[in-house]
């Protein structure tokens, strides 16, 4: 499931500076979709790129696909229903669902995506929630007096008609309603003035879309020197924590932990952008799993970065180095009594993930423990795929 963060910035935010301030930080900080009145569309363009929701707040209105030519910048990417009417309680509910003004509205045909904006003020509204999430592309609910029951039960019965979308004032909040019956809503709308709490609840959004690896302990069985080759260094636009660096290997099927170059030395200073990765031949793994050779890597590429607990994020290339460096053959055996290596540079400044803790390649010694990912899984083009493929 993809996760998004949208973030209000309706006028019940306040004025237009107020408005604008929760947008910009919304672009800054990588948020998804803004949700605004009709008319600040235009003016959320001017400020960047981004799906802007716009709540149509005039009821029973000539929809867009019956407009002579809108400019397009003045178009939402999706149109909201509910506010000052049914959905948020400033109009009653009517008894008979059919005769409700706003799920009549999200009937109507349009080429714009539509949404329905409902608060739970208690059962009823649920059951709304519910109604228009047959007709509704986007389902936002707002809970007030019970947040996380209403959520469960909409997630249990609204199921992929519609995406849910669960109203939050924080990232810790957002955090429940992406776990909630271990499905999660599909979207937050953050409601907040503070800055940073946006940032965090976009970090949030990031947290649950990314994989986490289960890393095994491999042996070392051989280590020796085996003469040059074409050396990479993949240099990206993020930095690296000291516990973090990259899956590498010969063999697509087991991947060697090894540390970007965040430890200070005598000699030369840190590189805490950079993995020094092996041979051009190696795999590199890449995000949702899939590898790239290292001679294929290019500047704007994503790697993944993982950590030694298995946590993963995702790193921009910013620049490739291949030089002709000694290397190292790296052999090691797994748990399961596999064969899998590797080529290494012959370099004090290379370290990988031991049981003794990080440990430079020209101090590994057969008998060692060396962190792994292992994956029985034959690849082609860098996707899995189910087939037998010998490496060796």
């Amino acid at each position: 499931m993809t996760r998004a963060v949208w973030v209000k910035a309706d006028d019940t935010v306040g004025d237009w500076d107020a408005r604008r301030k929760r947008i910009t930080t919304a672009l800054e900080a990588g948020a998804d979709w803004v949700l605004v009145d009709e008319q600040d569309t235009e003016r959320v363009r001017e400020l960047g790129d981004i799906s802007v929701a716009a709540f149509r707040t005039d009821g029973d209105v000539t929809l867009i696909d019956d407009a002579e030519d809108p400019e397009p910048e003045s178009q939402p990417d999706a149109f909201v229903t509910g506010k000052e009417g049914e959905g948020d309680g400033t109009i009653d509910l009517p008894n008979d669902f059919s005769g409700s003004a706003d799920l009549s509205t999200l009937r109507r045909s349009s080429p714009v995506a539509h949404g329905a904006y409902v608060r739970i003020r208690g059962k009823d509204y649920e059951t709304f929630a519910e109604a228009a999430a047959e007709v509704a592309d986007y389902t936002i609910v707002i809970g007030e007096d019970w947040t996380i029951i209403p959520l469960e039960n909409l997630i249990a019965r609204i199921g992929e008609e519609t995406t849910l979308v669960a109203g939050v004032t924080t990232a810790e909040e957002a955090k429940t309603a992406f776990e909630t019956l271990e499905i999660g809503a599909d979207a937050v709308l953050v409601d907040t003035d503070d800055p940073d709490e946006i940032r965090r609840t976009v970090d949030v959004r990031d947290a649950a879309e990314r994989e986490s690896l289960d890393l095994e302990w491999g042996t070392v069985t051989e280590i020796e020197p085996v003469g040059s080759a074409d050396r990479v260094c993949v240099d990206t636009g993020s930095l690296f924590d000291h516990d973090e660096g990259m899956l590498v290997g010969s063999m697509s099927r087991g991947l060697v932990f090894v540390h970007a170059e965040t430890a200070e030395s005598p000699y030369v200073a840190s590189r805490p952008f950079r993995v020094n990765a092996g041979a051009v031949h190696a795999y590199v793994r890449t995000p949702e799993g899939g590898t790239k050779y290292l001679s294929e890597l290019r500047s704007g590429d994503e790697v993944q970065v993982i950590d030694t607990a298995g946590h993963t994020r995702e790193a921009i290339v910013g620049r490739v180095k291949i030089e002709k460096r000694p290397m190292f053959r790296v052999a090691l055996e797994t748990d399961g009594g596999d064969h899998i290596e590797t080529l290494l540079q012959n370099a004090e400044t290379i370290k990988v993930s031991t049981k003794d803790g990080r440990r430079a390649v020209t101090d590994l010694s057969p008998g060692d423990a060396v962190r792994l990912y292992y994956d029985d899984t034959a690849r082609h083009f860098g996707e899995a795929v189910e087939e037998s493929i010998i490496e060796k």
